[in-house]
């Protein structure tokens, strides 16, 4: 059964009901290796839950696909630094 397709399930997606991937089919943000992730970041682009979406891969461990805005390597990267930050704010 389809979560989506019970009452109320939009609501309690919380802000993935607001994305604006919603309804986008998810292949545009899982690219085979080596191709193109701007169509996928030209939908996160303007959309008013990147924040969450993007907060959400870097505490799930996401290792893959578009969230937020950031491929892979783009929150592999953001994840090193707020690492670096973490130990420097520690010191």
């Amino acid at each position: 059964m389809d979560i989506i397709n019970l009452p109320g399930a939009m609501e309690d997606r919380g802000w993935q009901s607001r994305s604006n991937c919603m309804g986008v089919d998810p292949d545009l943000f899982f690219p085979e290796r080596g191709a193109s992730t701007r169509e996928a970041k030209e939908v996160c682009r303007g959309c008013v839950v990147r924040d969450e979406c993007l907060e959400y891969a870097l505490e799930n461990g996401e290792k893959f696909g578009i969230w937020g805005g950031m491929s892979e390597r783009e929150r592999r990267r953001l994840r090193r630094a707020r690492a670096i930050e973490r130990r420097s704010a520690a010191s």
